[in-house]
């Protein structure tokens, strides 16, 4: 606890006014040309190792592609790509020549995506032949996108690695301002469309707190994040963090299968590991002694608490206690259990160095110890999002003096820890995936079947939380298992799957405010209430 006290009283931000992660940290340490960045197993399990040179030297290959094309700086690029290295490439040559990289989940479908090109105004978007026939869904509803690019020859596109082999060496960075606008992600909003989430170029250099104060990353590590790459996780897991301690990571292109991800960490020499709570309670429900991590030196969590009987599991199984972080698409992590705290099981932990996080009342006053309150940090950190792109007010609504209010519910102990409540709108989060009840209600009152749907979430052990749908049925149908699963089954269609309900209950009638809106908190109480019963 010294070391953390005197890392948070010590700790300041040195910002420069210009500041571009291609070329300030990729570029740099490509200086060594044996540096490893990446290591990469396809899901056969082969594997392959690219150096810092390797990746530099591809991602000037890529903004000279781009710019071939007409992408020019503070042009929108849409990367709708698996987990490979050509997305690290791709994301470094998009910030290299001042575009904005907007990730996107290769679970998307065609009206998740068409919202974000729209929205952005993309002019390009990176994909791959497998994934391409979402791009032809939408490209002639997407006026703006200009220039479609995949990774290998597929008809209708721009080949992206001809491009890159006939692009000339050297690099095509412009010099980028620390405040221009680099990186987007959409986030899932509880009332409407996704939520564009503008970050800018100085945004990088906030996860060196991230790594080195969470994860405790440090020179020679090899750095496992098993997070897809369409989330704002993948980013700075894969990305940011790590790469601005100069760590190589690990990336592992397949699905997760608890037996399979243990024998990755019984076989290569990973020695830092992060995961969503999911998929940490489902490998402990496997037999640990079975596969020995010998490398393996610390663990981290991330996207929802993490349950105080796995980390005791996994802890006697392996001597290593995983340790909680919280952070937010608009913010890197704020609240952690650093390495050298004694963990608190359940706690977020403390802030992290850098961040004046506290627990406000409503009139922004402090709350006293163990009284429940709205998260917030300081909004003068660098590591806090420039705002909701396109949506001044939705942004002005998220600050509260000079507080960015997170929207999360929690309170202090009288050590300062704090201890995560719930949310304090109705976002879902299973599995680590946000997800908004707007979408997925949207999706369901399609069906001609709906008259109409509420969508909250409903406790689960396996995912935290699972999205479960109240439907009120026309006139005519009738409730039944397969109208359920036909339910189901549209919404995986219309919307990215993972938002599907797992749960659909058929009602009379939803609980309605005096106004006529739907109380989703009545529903959601509900099956707590069950959890607790």
């Amino acid at each position: 606890m010294a070391a953390y006290a005197e890392d948070y009283a010590s700790f300041r931000w040195d910002i420069p006014e210009y500041y571009n992660f291609g070329t300030d940290v990729v570029d740099r340490l490509a200086q060594d040309p044996g540096r490893l960045a990446l290591r990469y197993m396809s899901p056969d399990g082969a594997v392959r190792d690219y150096t810092f040179r390797e990746i530099a030297e591809a991602s000037d290959r890529v903004g000279h592609a781009l710019n071939a094309a007409g992408v020019v700086r503070g042009d929108s690029v849409l990367l709708v790509l698996p987990k490979l290295p050509i997305w690290h490439q791709a994301m470094c040559g998009v910030l290299k020549i001042g575009a904005i990289a907007i990730p996107c989940s290769e679970m998307l479908r065609e009206r998740d995506l068409l919202y974000r090109a729209n929205h952005s105004k993309a002019t390009a978007i990176i994909t791959t032949p497998e994934l391409s026939a979402v791009v032809l869904a939408i490209k002639d509803r997407a006026p703006h996108l200009r220039h479609l690019f995949t990774t290998e020859p597929h008809e209708g596109f721009s080949d992206l690695s001809a491009a890159m082999a006939a692009a000339p060496s050297g690099s095509p960075a412009v010099r980028t301002r620390s405040d221009e606008p680099a990186l987007c992600y959409y986030t899932s909003g509880t009332t409407g469309e996704p939520k564009a989430v503008l970050h800018l170029h100085r945004y990088p250099i906030g996860h060196r707190v991230t790594a080195r104060y969470w994860i405790g990353l440090k020179g020679g590590d090899l750095f496992w994040s098993t997070s897809a790459t369409g989330w704002a996780k993948a980013a700075w897991s894969v990305l940011f963090g790590p790469w601005e301690l100069g760590v190589a990571t690990f990336m592992y292109g397949g699905r997760f299968e608890a037996r399979r991800h243990l024998e990755i960490l019984s076989s290569q020499p990973i020695t830092a590991l992060c995961a969503p709570p999911t998929e940490f309670r489902l490998i402990a429900k496997e037999d640990l002694s079975q596969y020995p991590m010998p490398r393996l030196r610390t663990a981290v969590a991330a996207g929802e608490p993490l349950n105080p009987e796995v980390i005791r599991l996994f802890k006697e199984e392996t001597g290593i206690t995983i340790r909680d972080g919280y952070g937010q698409t608009e913010t890197v992590c704020l609240v952690a259990n650093h390495p050298e705290m004694t963990v608190r099981p359940g706690s977020m932990g403390l802030p992290t160095p850098g961040h004046d996080v506290r627990v406000l009342a409503e009139d922004g006053s402090e709350q006293p110890a163990g009284e429940v309150g709205d998260v917030a940090v300081r909004d003068d950190a660098p590591s806090i999002f420039a705002g909701y792109w396109q949506a001044d007010d939705a942004t002005r609504a998220t600050r509260r003096g000079a507080y960015y209010v997170t929207g999360d519910r929690a309170y202090r102990d009288d050590d300062g820890y704090f201890w995560f409540v719930g949310r304090a709108d109705d976002i879902i989060i299973s599995s680590g995936y946000r997800i908004g009840p707007f979408e997925v209600e949207s999706a369901l009152v399609e069906h001609p079947a709906v008259l109409e749907a509420a969508v909250v979430a409903s406790p689960d052990p396996d995912r935290g939380e699972i999205v479960k749908a109240f439907v009120t049925l026309r006139a005519g149908r009738e409730p039944s298992t397969e109208l359920a699963k036909e339910l189901q089954e549209h919404c995986k269609k219309v919307t990215a799957p993972y938002k599907y309900p797992r749960e659909v209950e058929f009602v009379d009638a939803l609980p309605k405010t005096s106004s006529g809106k739907i109380r989703r908190v009545e529903l959601r109480q509900k099956e707590w209430a069950k959890k607790d019963a």
